[in-house]
């Protein structure tokens, strides 16, 4: 069936390398929509205060007011000094980011081999990227980045040996490349296709229809769309919405009353059917897919802002002109559901529910108690990763040690075969059309950029279909490895390493450290051609696979997130003293890096362990724990990280957060935080109030600087403004570990 939108994992890195430019056909990505740019103009009070606030002889930080603004918490008052940066159009605040900028890139102006360092990370990111094809009919859909371009680019083609037409030119969105294709969906025939497109970084969306064969953009146009796939239904699709938010209100909107619409098309958008809505429970996502036959409508319903980690499910008949959804599992849990496809009138169901590591299960609506549930794929000691359909055939994928494994199963449950995977990495995309032939899959890992396969179901073969050309790169130069190493309460965490070959174990290497550890997401092993940069200069890459992501399951999960939080700090601690205790690398070497999740990571680490790291990087991280279901879409991560509403988890937020654990005097890494002013997802107050208080802190003579990238939101919003953010982020790491590139 059509996925729903992936905001059910709350915020998922989006890296810096722009995940887009190797998306799967038929991800739907959650989009955007235009907000305020900040204040360039002359500024008074914030920057009129410039001056030298920190011990290091080099810098002059900008200072930063403080206001009188206290907090009760269950009888523990806190104070909120630099609430004032919460304010998204204030000018006050736009002054501030402006002298924050000034100093930070007057500072990484100053690195001798930034420009060098830039025109390096180019190089190695211009080579062609393909996602694999997708069939309708006798057509293929694929994109294609012919390197340095801003957006991919979607293409058809007639046969797989036909000449690839442009469908869509995302590049020609905005002229500064700063719109991006977001949701894109094809009718089931391929001849209309859904396409998604956010402004500046945003995750709000505007939805368009295009006619395929006239490669032309119809004149539907929808608006406020968030948290959202496009799932066709014969002569229309569903899709999820927000009311409009206030004007000028798109970045700090609540997002609450999540509703489905059917739009029909060739219709404006205030003639769309509402589907779905339930105003009673505001924070609630409501979503739609349709099942491959178009015959049932899907709808999943999840409460994360209460805590709960699972979904409820209903199903309409379509066929039936049914009007009412039928519950599968009425009541939302912590256990989650997901139809794979259906069976005739059954469903196949990917669950959890008493299945921590997952099952697959074939329900039958006519005798719906659970009792009657037919057990199709046990539970297994590997987690569940992902399942999917195609030619009859039921595909499914587990994880044994954080590396892919495929295989093929009927839709009774017998396994079939396996699929052998060139090597241990990451594998996906195994799903088609019930009349499919033959599917495709993506293989990547450290060293093995992404690489598409052609796998023909009837003979059970894989055969390569499209390898990257990526001129000087030599993947038998590099060596990757699985080490596992344990935490502070014993457990075994797996982490892999990632090297030039003849790598001596002299204490004495640069290494990046980097870390998630969160919301199920599994840290897979997965090529990025701008850490080449780093491996080439000797530098060890480390990535961790702490407890809160999905590497063994749920119960790995669990064991990360509400009061458990502290075992992921513990883990990412127990990984940098592995490296330093088994010679990879020092103290004086080793610097850290994290985005969204991963940024509070970095930011809880450092303050618990300062004197562990040379370096570190929190990207758009979540930093105030006690307020950050005040904004946006932040109450959606309370499943994850409990609530300050509660005394109990307030208690363990209060604990780490890293906002509030920054200790006056305290000599703190090398610091460069990164945020952008569209981010409304983690809204850049997170990083803002975050800075003011580390650089008011720092008595050490390390940076402490934040980079405020404009018209970027959670991650970068085209190729160049990514290998931008990635030059600056390199250059500060080597130039403060003391490297100077050959």
């Amino acid at each position: 069936m059509q996925r729903t939108a992936p905001y059910l994992l709350p915020f998922a890195l989006i890296t810096l390398v722009l995940s887009a430019l190797a998306l799967s056909p038929l991800t739907p990505i959650a989009g955007a929509q235009d907000g305020q740019k900040l204040s360039t103009a002359a500024t008074t009070s914030s920057s009129a205060k410039i001056s030298a606030s920190s011990s290091d002889p080099r810098l002059s930080y900008p200072v930063t007011k403080k206001i009188e603004h206290v907090d009760n918490y269950h009888g523990t008052i806190v104070a909120d000094p630099y609430r004032w940066l919460e304010e998204d159009n204030s000018p006050e605040r736009a002054a501030w980011v402006e002298a924050q900028n000034k100093v930070t890139f007057g500072y990484l102006e100053k690195i001798p081999f930034r420009g060098q360092l830039a025109a390096r990370l180019e190089k190695l990111f211009n080579y062609p990227k393909y996602s694999a094809p997708a069939r309708r009919g006798e057509y293929f859909f694929f994109t294609k980045n012919d390197g340095l371009q801003n957006q991919s680019v979607w293409y058809v083609q007639k046969g797989l040996d036909g000449t690839p037409e442009v469908l869509i030119d995302p590049n020609k969105f905005s002229a500064d490349g700063t719109s991006r294709l977001g949701t894109f969906s094809l009718s089931k025939d391929g001849k209309m296709a859904v396409y998604g497109i956010s402004k500046g970084g945003s995750d709000w969306q505007e939805y368009f229809v295009m006619d395929v064969s006239a490669k032309k953009t119809q004149s539907d146009k929808l608006e406020w769309v968030k948290v959202s796939s496009a799932a066709w239904a014969v002569d229309g699709f569903y899709y999820s919405r927000y009311p409009a938010p206030d004007k000028g209100k798109e970045l700090t909107s609540k997002n609450e009353n999540h509703q489905v619409f059917f739009h029909k098309l060739d219709t404006v958008q205030s003639e769309d059917e509402l589907v779905y809505e339930d105003p009673a429970n505001a924070q609630r996502f409501h979503t739609v897919g349709t099942t491959d036959d178009e015959r049932f409508a899907i709808l999943t319903i999840s409460e994360r802002g209460k805590g709960k980690k699972g979904n409820a499910l209903f199903f309409r008949d379509l066929t039936k002109g049914e009007k009412n959804f039928t519950p599968i599992l009425a009541e939302i849990g912590d256990d989650s559901y997901r139809v794979i496809d259906n069976v005739g009138e059954k469903f196949l169901i990917q669950t959890d529910h008493n299945a921590p590591n997952s099952r697959i299960i074939l329900y039958d609506p006519k005798n719906p108690d659970e009792k009657n549930w037919k057990e199709v794929i046990p539970e297994k000691t590997e987690p569940l990763q992902d399942s999917g359909t195609a030619g009859g055939k039921l595909f499914v994928t587990y994880l044994k040690n954080v590396t892919t494994r495929a295989y093929v199963y009927s839709f009774d449950g017998k396994l079939e075969n396996e699929i052998k995977l060139p090597g241990l990495g990451a594998a996906g995309g195994f799903g088609g059309r019930p009349e499919d032939k033959f599917i495709f899959y993506t293989f990547t890992s450290f060293n093995f950029p992404p690489t598409i396969y052609k796998y023909d179901i009837a003979k059970k073969k894989s055969t390569l279909f499209r390898q990257p050309e990526m001129p000087g790169f030599q993947a038998t130069d590099y060596e990757t490895k699985q080490i596992f190493y344990n935490s502070k309460d014993g457990t075994r965490v797996p982490m892999f390493l990632v090297y030039k070959k003849g790598l001596k174990l002299d204490g004495n290497n640069p290494t990046l450290l980097y870390g998630y550890g969160g919301f199920n997401v599994v840290q897979s092993p997965s090529f990025n051609s701008l850490r080449m940069a780093l491996l080439e200069q000797g530098f060890v890459y480390a990535s961790a696979n702490m407890r809160g992501g999905g590497e063994y399951g749920e119960k790995w999960h669990e064991a990360g997130t509400k009061l458990k939080k502290q075992n992921v700090f513990d883990d990412f601690i127990a990984a940098a003293e592995y490296l330093i205790a088994n010679k990879y690398t020092s103290s004086e070497k080793l610097a850290i890096q994290g985005g969204s999740n991963g940024g509070l990571l970095v930011g809880a680490v450092i303050n618990q362990r300062p004197e562990l790291f040379k370096v570190a990087v929190p990207q758009v991280g979540v930093m105030d724990m006690l307020r950050f279901h005040k904004f946006t879409i932040g109450w959606n991560w309370i499943a994850d990280y409990g609530s300050s509403d509660k005394p109990d988890e307030f208690k363990a937020l209060y604990a780490y957060s890293p906002l509030h654990n920054i200790k006056a005097g305290g000599k703190y890494p090398a610091t460069l935080i990164t945020t952008a002013d569209h981010d409304d997802r983690v809204v850049p107050a997170h990083s803002f109030k975050y800075a003011s208080a580390l650089q008011a802190a720092q008595v050490g003579e390390a940076p402490v600087l934040i980079r405020i990238d404009t018209k970027s939101g959670h991650g970068a919003s085209n190729t160049k403004k990514a290998i931008e953010t990635t030059a600056d982020i390199y250059a500060f790491i080597l130039y403060n570990l003391g490297v100077t590139p050959k």
